[in-house]
C-alpha cells in the first residue's frame, strides 16, 4: 500500500475514534445526549466481541441498539464521568481492514472519590464506503476491573 493511501486510512481511523470518543462522552453528560444512530453506524452489520469470559456474536439490529443503550445507562449508573482515548495504534492489514489498539482512560466518581481505570481494547475495522466500521473487538476483563475498584458488587 502506498504512503498516500496509508495516510488516508490512518486519518479516517483517527477521525473515527475521535467521533466515537465524543459520542461516548456525550452519553455520560447530564442529561445524557446519546447519538444512537452514530453509535450504530460505527459498527458493521455483524459484530464479534471477545473477552476472557468468551466470544459473542451479534447482528447490528434492534437488539444491538437496545444493548448499546443499556450499556450507556450502565456506565452512567456506576458513576462513569469520562472515557477518553489516550493513544491509538493503527495497523492497516490491507486496504479494507485495520487493527487498532485503543488505550482508554476512564474516570468514575464513587462516594465522593474519583477512580481512574486505564485499559486497552483492540478493534478490527472494515472500510466500507470509505468509512471505518467495527466488526470485532477484544477486551480485557472489564467486570473484574470494575469489581476491584468497588464500582460493581463482588
Amino acid at each position: 500500500m502506498d504512503a498516500t493511501k496509508l495516510n488516508a486510512i490512518r486519518h479516517k481511523v483517527e477521525q473515527f475514534f475521535s467521533e466515537y470518543e465524543t459520542r461516548f462522552m456525550r452519553s455520560l453528560s447530564d442529561p445524557p445526549q446519546i447519538d444512537i444512530e452514530g453509535v450504530i453506524d460505527s459498527f458493521a452489520s455483524s459484530v464479534i466481541g471477545a473477552n476472557p469470559s468468551g466470544v459473542a456474536y451479534g447482528k447490528n439490529d434492534a437488539e444491538f441498539r437496545t444493548a448499546m443503550l443499556q450499556g450507556f445507562a450502565f456506565y452512567k449508573s456506576i458513576g462513569t464521568k469520562s472515557m477518553k482515548v489516550t493513544s491509538l495504534d493503527i495497523k492497516p492489514l490491507d486496504e479494507y481492514h485495520i487493527m487498532s489498539k485503543v488505550h482508554w482512560d476512564s474516570s468514575y466518581v464513587r462516594e465522593n472519590s474519583e477512580i481512574q481505570i486505564e485499559f486497552d481494547v483492540i478493534y478490527f475495522l472494515q472500510m466500507t464506503d470509505e468509512k471505518p466500521r467495527i466488526f470485532a473487538y477484544i477486551t480485557g476483563d472489564e467486570q473484574k476491573a470494575l469489581r476491584e475498584h468497588g464500582l460493581i458488587p463482588e
